[in-house]
Order: C-alpha cells, then sequence, then structure tokens
C-alpha cells in the first residue's frame, strides 16, 4: 500500500515562507522521482518542481524558479518543497506525486497554501 503525506501548508503573508513536506510510506522511494503539483481554485492543476531519485537534478516551472527549492532526504522517504518570497498567485492545494516509469502514479491528499496580499 503507497501512502503519501503532505504537511506543512497554511496561511501566509506575501513575501513569507513555508516548508512543505511529503512523507511517503509503504516503500522505498530512493530510486524514483518525486515532484510537486498545485491546483489554484478554478484551475488546472500544473506542475511545480520535480527531483530525480538521487536527488542530483532538480526541475522547477519558471514561474517558481530563484523562489521555490525541491529537495529529498531519501533516508526518511520525504520530499521537501521551501518556498521562499511567496506571492498571492500561489495560493493553491499543492500535491507530491511519485514518478513511475513515465507517469506520476502515487498522489498525496494535498495541503492548502494560502498567500495573502
Amino acid at each position: 500500500q503507497v501512502k503519501l503525506v503532505e504537511s506543512g501548508g497554511g496561511l501566509v503573508q506575501a513575501g513569507g515562507s513555508l516548508r512543505l513536506s511529503c512523507a511517503a510510506s509503504g516503500r522505498t522511494f530512493s530510486t524514483y522521482a518525486m515532484a510537486w503539483f498545485r491546483q489554484a481554485p478554478g484551475k488546472e492543476r500544473e506542475f511545480v518542481a520535480a527531483i530525480t531519485g538521487s536527488g542530483v537534478t532538480t526541475y522547477s516551472a519558471n514561474s517558481v524558479k530563484g523562489r521555490f527549492t525541491i529537495s529529498r532526504d531519501n533516508a526518511k522517504n520525504t520530499v521537501y518543497l521551501q518556498m521562499n518570497s511567496l506571492k498571492p498567485e500561489d495560493t493553491a492545494v499543492y500535491y507530491c506525486a511519485v514518478r513511475v516509469g513515465l507517469t506520476y502514479k502515487y498522489w498525496g491528499q494535498g495541503t492548502q497554501v494560502t498567500v495573502s496580499s
């Protein structure tokens, strides 16, 4: 049974920071890429950032480059998303996902991030 649990969301003022965590259970994910996505009200889910299984390589959406950093601790089966200089347009439900093959197969339940202006 695969389970992903996100935490760390909340309400923050514009310019503030939050750190999201995604804890994985059920199997070891050190060989799998993981990613963060987000979905704002009335919008489609969009890619935020991804990281390879080793943690050596990361990818970020242009909208968050220079502000968000993805990292992972394979010993803890946990992926993080450090979010700095938050903007109201970053308000969304944030989801973590595990990539298996060519698809993101496993998803968490999401954590709400709200940025006030």
